[in-house]
């Protein structure tokens, strides 16, 4: 295998299964894949967890999809009509679109499912913002009359980024979008078979026979036709690494999402498996601090840890100590991308300054309260954060429980705004793909909007953050955008909503026999296995 590098990627089992599968028609195609943590929540608006968004990618389909160079296309829709100097988008849905329960889709089930998703995103928040009006005159158009144009507004139907903007029916988007839907049918090339879900164990998706690819454009990534070569995808949740390997070699399963990083020159041996990098913009890592609590309660609580933590520590810790395989410092952008700099990252730089530390612990007031510090085992890479985390905490003289847990009770307990003493926490750590931070309008760890229902736990609030993110979505060119971000990261480092860790590549591995994988995260159209 060529060696895989973080500046040459920016360049360019079922085993022990809970119950068993149902009989496959003969010659019936099936592709089977390790996603990279358990799918708890499967109603695409009900999660920002990437495993939710894979799946929802496969059952769902959206107004716009996004090609590798993250470009939206139309999906659903045939195209769009600007007037009214950019005040007044007129969007046509194609024809010959189904809901999975066989009705056909409409523009009405479409406006429906904007607003319920705009509720729960960022960047949907903003669209709707400018937004005076949106109807549906009829069947197949969608309109939306704005207060200012808003030229991001296709980039916004076809996000990439958790939760994605997907199209369900009406019945079923006029659910309350902070409670889960009854039932998952979507339009997109594959039905969810809920009757086989096992949770934590394995999640079954079929072909949607009445679903026709787009007839023109190209297909790359989650832009042009999406072509199905399988019958019958099936995920299959497997805690320990060390089974993964396994199963992928003795070919039980064809595909890992993310295998870890210790195993990947195991992985490279075998000559049956192909490990490659899709992703370009690698992960980004961060630890979420909850404002609500002591010390994180004061900005000089927070600020402790940036001159506490070691970026190379933790990269090193998740990747080993190949200095081509992560980025620091990393701030708040994905690095190499446009709106990154290294403004206002000093902290983060050079040896680590614990006496600083410990005297901004001080000036916030701490006094050795304990420090919950949730850590989701089942992500190798998040176990591995915490626990560096914990020892320069400790280093600082900061109190930790480190509290271990897997991946879904972590989600339900961030959500508790209560004291320690009433199942509230103090930290998490988390990552993001580089792509979900490549600018602000969809960045959750920089906004200061923690009053607002639909902040993301942590809660920070800040004004001068939520007005310079404004501000970007005004800035008349690039070189303003990039100013902008450059005082917006400044801001972050003071306000320390949340502590960034370093990004660091991740590639996927899957068997010889399939071809067809894209770039970006995994999808299973234009897909086939030999």
């Amino acid at each position: 295998m060529p060696p895989i590098t973080r500046r040459g990627v920016l360049a360019a089992a079922a085993i022990g299964i809970a119950a068993p599968r149902l009989a496959l028609a003969q010659g019936a195609r099936l592709m089977r894949f390790i996603p990279q943590i358990d799918l708890s929540v499967i109603d695409p608006h009900g999660s920002l967890a990437y495993v939710t968004r894979g799946h929802s990618q496969m059952v769902f389909d959206t107004l716009y999809g996004m090609d590798s160079q993250f470009q939206p296309q139309p999906q659903m829709v045939e195209g769009h009509v600007v007037e009214a100097d950019g005040r007044r988008w007129t969007l046509t849905l194609r024809e010959a679109l189904f809901w999975h329960d066989g009705t056909p889709v409409t523009a009405r089930d479409c406006v429906a499912s904007i607003r319920r998703w705009a509720k729960r995103d960022a960047l949907g928040g903003a669209l709707m913002l400018a937004t005076d009006e949106l109807s549906a005159t009829d069947d197949r158009r969608i309109v939306f009359r704005l207060n200012k144009p808003f030229p991001l507004l296709p980039a916004a139907l076809g996000k990439v980024s958790s939760p994605m903007p997907a199209m369900m029916p009406e019945r079923l988007a006029n659910t309350d979008p902070f409670k889960l839907i009854p039932e998952i049918i979507g339009s997109g090339p594959f039905r969810f078979l809920a009757a086989e879900r096992i949770p934590g164990s394995r999640n079954v998706y079929v072909k949607f026979d009445k679903y026709v690819p787009r007839a023109n454009g190209k297909a790359d990534w989650l832009a042009g036709p999406k072509v199905v070569h399988f019958d019958r995808v099936e995920w299959t949740t497997i805690p320990d690494a060390a089974t993964k390997v396994a199963a992928l070699q003795q070919g039980e399963q064809d595909w890992w999402e993310n295998p870890t990083h210790d195993l990947l020159p195991l992985l490279a041996k075998d000559r049956k498996i192909k490990v490659e990098v899709i992703n370009p913009t690698g992960a980004v890592n961060m630890m979420r601090l909850n404002t609500l609590q002591p010390p994180f309660d004061k900005p000089e609580g927070r600020q402790a840890l940036l001159y506490a933590f070691s970026q190379t520590d933790f990269m090193q810790a998740i990747v080993g100590d190949d200095p081509a395989m992560y980025h620091v410092p990393h701030g708040v952008f994905c690095p190499d991308t446009p709106m990154a700099s290294e403004a206002g990252l000093e902290p983060l730089k050079g040896p680590r300054n614990y006496d600083k530390a410990k005297q901004l612990l001080k000036q916030a007031g701490y006094a050795g309260q304990k420090v919950a510090m949730l850590v989701a085992t089942d992500y190798a890479q998040f176990k591995a954060i915490g626990e560096v985390a914990a020892d320069a905490m400790a280093r600082i003289g900061i109190n930790v429980d480190f509290v271990a847990t897997d991946w879904g009770t972590m989600l339900q307990r961030r959500s508790n705004k209560g004291p320690l003493d009433q199942g509230g926490w103090s930290c998490f750590s988390t990552g993001w793909e580089g792509a979900d931070h490549m600018d602000p309008s969809n960045h959750y760890a920089m906004r200061g909007n923690g009053d607002d229902p639909s902040a993301w736990p942590g809660w920070c609030v800040d004004q001068k953050l939520e007005d310079l993110r404004n501000a970007w979505f005004d800035a008349p060119d690039l070189a303003a955008q990039q100013a902008i971000c450059r005082d917006l990261q400044v801001r972050a480092m003071q306000v320390v909503p949340s502590v960034p860790l370093g990004q660091y590549i991740q590639p996927t591995a899957y068997r010889t026999n399939v071809t067809g994988v894209s770039r970006g995260f995994p999808v299973f159209w234009g897909v086939k296995k030999g």
